[in-house]
């Protein structure tokens, strides 16, 4: 593994707000505070503003939880983020996403996903892949979801492409 960029903070880096915002998280799955806040939490406000935009698309977003959890598993490994993988891969199987789901990541077209499945990472594919979405996949995409979720989707593959761009980057390591 390479060294990371930045190292993940302590209290005195994070701040105390950010430190326990990394604490809690860590307690909730079971570990100690993930890498991505105490890595991320070092520029406090930004750090607490995406934490809170990226909250409403997961897990506080329209689209139900497995198939959030099933473009970001998808993003993570047409990414190749390791770190996104494992975390979102944990998260996906407690929301109910089958081990042949997970398995089949990184593909739009296996045919154990449903007709929505498919056109939700279709659209993630060519959104990571080709920085948008043609006609026919859109076209496709919608005979599945409103205008909100449509939205909420594309955001969704920004946060996590971006995300994964920002963790490959700075070489965040995941956790033991």
């Amino acid at each position: 593994m390479s060294t990371p960029r930045i190292a993940p903070g302590g209290l005195r880096e994070l701040g105390l707000v950010n430190h326990l915002i990394a604490s809690v998280a860590g307690r909730v799955i079971g570990g100690t505070r993930p890498h991505v806040f105490t890595t991320l939490g070092r520029q406090r406000g930004l750090f607490r503003a995406w934490l809170w935009y990226s909250s409403r698309m997961m897990p506080g977003g329209r689209l139900p939880r497995t198939e959030t959890e099933l473009v970001i598993v998808h993003i993570a490994t047409l990414r190749a983020c390791e770190y996104e993988l494992r975390h979102h891969r944990r998260i996906g199987r407690s929301v109910g996403l089958r081990p042949e789901q997970l398995e089949h990541a990184g593909q739009d077209d296996w045919d154990g996903y449903t007709d929505r499945e498919q056109a939700l990472l279709a659209a993630a594919t060519q959104y990571v892949q080709d920085r948008g979405i043609d006609d026919p996949t859109w076209d496709r995409l919608r005979g599945h979801l409103d205008e909100a979720e449509a939205i909420e989707l594309l955001l969704l593959c920004g946060q996590y492409d971006s995300l994964a761009t920002t963790l490959l980057t700075l070489r965040v390591q995941p956790e033991d």
